[in-house]
């Protein structure tokens, strides 16, 4: 079966405001391939009609094809290393401006949320953005099965969440210091005056020319000193291009 996935590039951009072609190909081909045949077309023209006239299969295409994998202190070790630079930057700044981008289902946000508030750093803020706006609503409501909290220490779950059934409920101080907000890193405007922004297994998932922008943009947008924490598979070679030399794994500092 050949498929045109030019034709539905644009109709995407056109429709949807979504760059698709910022994606490797082959992954995103792949994943609107499934869900195309898991919902009965065997053609894109005849799915993209099909997305135009219904509003629930739209979100549910949307939802597929961003990528919503994470959870509370992924890659645990170098969530460690990372608080400590948090701590350190706190020290020096007294209104930390903290962007949590590609924030997904909440758990990343509310990771950096506990960080400021176990460290008193109460000073801090936290914009945390995403594509999917359903995606967006869910983690503004901060519920989490208890597989989904299974990184979260015990003393953490008590002090921050309030258990309900089998769901943990984000308490309305872990919440407090966290802006949800629509945004597309592939054409949307960029916050300002960032001193730490964390963006992890997302840029994987581009082209080089659109993952090396994003990079770019991230290095405009964050104050001299400021951290870039990124994915496990994410190393940034030759970062000083972008004007970040690289402090710890995974971890980048904006040049002065």
């Amino acid at each position: 079966m050949t498929l045109n996935f030019d034709f539905f590039n644009q109709w995407v951009e056109q429709k949807l405001g979504i760059q698709l072609g910022a994606y490797k190909e082959r992954q995103m081909q792949r994943r609107i391939g499934n869900i195309m045949e898991a919902s009965g077309y065997t053609t894109l023209e005849t799915y993209a009609k099909h997305l135009e006239k219904n509003p629930a299969a739209k979100q549910a295409f949307l939802s597929h094809i961003t990528i919503n994998v994470t959870e509370f202190y992924r890659n645990k070790d170098l969530f460690e290393a990372f608080e400590k630079q948090i701590i350190a930057l706190s020290k020096q700044t007294p209104n930390l401006k903290i962007w949590s981008a590609a924030c997904s289902i909440g758990s990343e946000p509310y990771t950096l949320s506990m960080i400021l508030k176990n460290n008193q750093i109460e000073s801090g803020k936290i914009v945390a953005t995403d594509l999917d706006t359903d995606i967006l609503k869910r983690a503004k409501a901060g519920i989490y099965s208890a597989s989904e909290v299974k990184n979260v220490s015990s003393k953490d779950l008590t002090e921050h969440f309030t258990r309900e059934g089998e769901h943990y409920q984000a308490k309305a101080h872990l919440k407090r210091p966290i802006q949800f907000k629509q945004h597309d890193l592939l054409k949307d405007r960029y916050e300002e005056k960032c001193h730490i922004i964390v963006c992890r297994n997302v840029t994987i998932y581009f082209k080089n020319e659109a993952r090396d922008e994003v990079y770019q943009k991230f290095s405009n947008v964050l104050e001299p000193g400021g951290i870039l924490f990124t994915g496990a598979t994410e190393t940034i070679n030759f970062s000083e291009r972008f004007g970040l030399k690289k402090i710890d794994s995974f971890i980048y500092q904006k040049m002065p």
